[in-house]
C-alpha cells in the first residue's frame, strides 16, 4: 500500500486561538482562561491527546474484529502531566510536553486474559499516534514569508 498523506491548514485568529481546517472539518484550538485564552475550543495538548484516543479508538475495534474479540464497549480516558513553566517562558528547567500520557483502556468483553493481551498489545503496535508518540518523528519546520511587515 502507498503513503497516505493527512493535512491541516490555518490561521491565528488571536495569540491563543488558532482555527485549522482538516479535509472539510473546521477545528478551534485556545488556550482556558488561566493561560491567557478564552476557552473557545480545546487547547493543543487535549486535542493531542483526544486525537490519541481516537486512533487507540479504531485501531482497537479493527484488531479486536481481526482477533474475534466482542466488543460490547469500549471507555478511553487519557491523560497527561506536563509542567507550564518552559511553555511561559519561566524556566528551562524541564521539558515542555508531557512527563507521562495515562491510558486507561476500559473494554467491555468477553475475551480470555490471554487474547486480551495479544489484543492490547497488537493495538499499541499498530496505532500510529501511539508510534509518533513512543519514538523520535523526524520533523521539518519551514518558514515561508508571505509578507513584510512595514
Amino acid at each position: 500500500m502507498s503513503d497516505l498523506t493527512f493535512k491541516i491548514e490555518g490561521a491565528a485568529q488571536s495569540p491563543t486561538k488558532f482555527i485549522a481546517n482538516a479535509r472539510q472539518f473546521k477545528l478551534t484550538l485556545d488556550e482556558p482562561p488561566e493561560l491567557g485564552g478564552e476557552d473557545a475550543g480545546a487547547n493543543p495538548v487535549e486535542y493531542l491527546l483526544a486525537g490519541y484516543a481516537g486512533c487507540l479508538n479504531v485501531v482497537a475495534h479493527l484488531t479486536a474484529r481481526e482477533l474475534g474479540i466482542k466488543l460490547e464497549k469500549l471507555k478511553i480516558e487519557i491523560q497527561g502531566n506536563l509542567n507550564p513553566a518552559r511553555f511561559l517562558g519561566e524556566s528551562n528547567e524541564e521539558r515542555t510536553g508531557f512527563k507521562n500520557i495515562d491510558v486507561q483502556f476500559s473494554p467491555v468483553t468477553d475475551a480470555a486474559p490471554e487474547l486480551i493481551e495479544e489484543w492490547i498489545s497488537a493495538i499499541k503496535n499498530r496505532c500510529p499516534v501511539n508510534d509518533n508518540l513512543a519514538n523520535p518523528t523526524p520533523l521539518s519546520f519551514n518558514i515561508v514569508q508571505e509578507g513584510v511587515l512595514v
